[in-house]
Formats: structure tokens, sequence, C-alpha cells
């Protein structure tokens, strides 16, 4: 079986040196996958469910220790962090392993080791997996001072003219903002307003879709997992494809 590994970080340079040491120090595995943030980890792990994956701690959007709750049980997780203390508490239980930046060939080399231990006698992830998880988004929201200021209002072109749309009544849908006062289009792309918007109000339910939470009437299941959501006041039905039905396993 071939192994694969995801790496997430939003340095292009770190991602280099840490795929081009992985491959001197652990050649049958192959890095099937890149993201830059934590909401495109969680869909590129979705799409190639590989063993192991590197996550970096600090990620525009979803953070590395979000995207871990979508991954965890699912894979060996690696933190990848400019902070040791993040992630200190996950090692030392054997949740999480975690390597400090700049990444350390022997460090690395030692986490290869302990990595190929688990996946040659697999066992089940640790019960307090999501505990310890809880525990370092709260450190790393202390250490940041409350975490990232998320995007309020939204600019848009109506015309010849410029609307400022309050991001509580915005239901983003495609590159067409649609609002309880009347829809524009927008100069931003699915992905860059996913990275801006709230993620405990906004989600992205599809890979051209965007959800404001509160505006769900209902969501309706369909085959092969995916799913169809309903707003407040409209008539279509948005859809939501399979990598992001975890949205709403608790909803």
């Amino acid at each position: 079986m071939t192994l694969a590994a995801l790496i997430a970080d939003d340095e292009p340079l770190l991602r280099d040196r840490l795929r081009a040491l992985l491959a001197r120090l652990w050649p049958e595995l192959v890095v099937v996958a890149e993201a830059r943030n934590g909401r495109e980890a969680v869909e590129m792990f979705d799409e190639h469910q590989p063993q192991i994956v590197f996550l970096d701690v600090h990620m525009p959007g979803l953070n590395g220790i979000e995207a871990a709750r979508s991954v965890a049980r699912r894979a060996q997780i690696v933190f990848v962090t400019a902070y040791e203390q993040y992630a200190v508490q996950a090692f030392e239980q054997g949740a999480i392993d975690y390597l400090v930046k700049p990444i350390d060939e022997q460090r690395l080399a030692d986490t290869v080791q302990r990595l190929r231990q688990r996946l040659a006698e697999p066992t089940a992830a640790p019960a307090a997996l999501e505990a310890v998880l809880d525990g370092l988004s709260a450190e790393l929201k202390r250490r940041v001072g409350g975490g990232t200021t998320h995007l309020q209002w939204i600019k848009a072109s109506v015309g010849s003219s410029v609307k400022l749309i309050h991001c509580k009544c915005v239901v983003p849908k495609y590159t067409l903002v649609v609002w309880e006062g009347g829809e524009a289009l927008i100069r931003k792309t699915i992905r860059e307003l996913a990275d801006e918007l709230d993620p405990s109000r906004f989600a992205q339910v599809h890979r051209s879709v965007i959800v404001n939470l509160h505006q769900i009437v209902q969501v309706n299941r369909g085959l092969n997992e995916t799913a169809e959501v309903q707003l407040k006041g409209r008539k279509e039905l948005l859809p939501v494809s399979r990598s992001y039905l975890h949205v709403f396993r608790q909803m």
C-alpha cells in the first residue's frame, strides 16, 4: 500500500523544504497534495484520504487546530508551528506529533520514526484528542489576543454605485452576493471570501457555495452522501457536497 501525506502551510518555502526533507528521509511516502490554508486542507484530505497530515497551526481562515478536528481519527496528525508550546501538550499525551519552524532534519527524522511505528501497529486514536484540540485552540486564542478579526462588511457593485452589505444579512452564492435587500456581484472569489468570513457564522458547503448558517431553513439529505440546503426567503435549493457534510452533523 502506498503511503500518502498532505502538507498544509501558507508558506510556500516551508512546504518545499518539508517535501524535500520527507523525500530524503521517507522515500516511500508520497506527498499527494499541498494546501495553503485550513479549508483547502480539509477539502484535499477528503479528496485524497492520506494517512498522514502535516498541519501548520497558523493559517488564514480555518487554522490548523480547527482543520485537525475534521481530520481527527482518520489520519496521523503532525502540527508544524513556530511556537513549540502550542503542541507540547498534545505531543506529551501521544495524540499529535509536532515540528517547530524552521524544521530541523533530525527532529523530522524522529517524527518519521514515530509515524512508521504507529502505522505499523495501528491503534485507535486517543480518546482525549478532542480535549487536547480544545486546549490548543484556547491557548492559541489567548496568545494572539482573541483570534482573527473577521470581515464585517462586504463591498459590492450595484450598477454604477458601491453598496456596503453587513455580513449578518448575507447569504453568499458563487460570486453573486445575495442578502435580504437584494443581489449584487462582488470582485472576490469564493475561496477569498471563505478565508475572510467568520467561520462561526458562515460555512462553505460546496466548492462554489457559501451559506450563512443563521439563514438556513432546512437541510435535505440526498444520494451518495450529498445534501441540499434551503435558505430564508429563497426558493432555490443550494447543493452540499460530500466533503462538506460534516458542517451539518451537529445541527
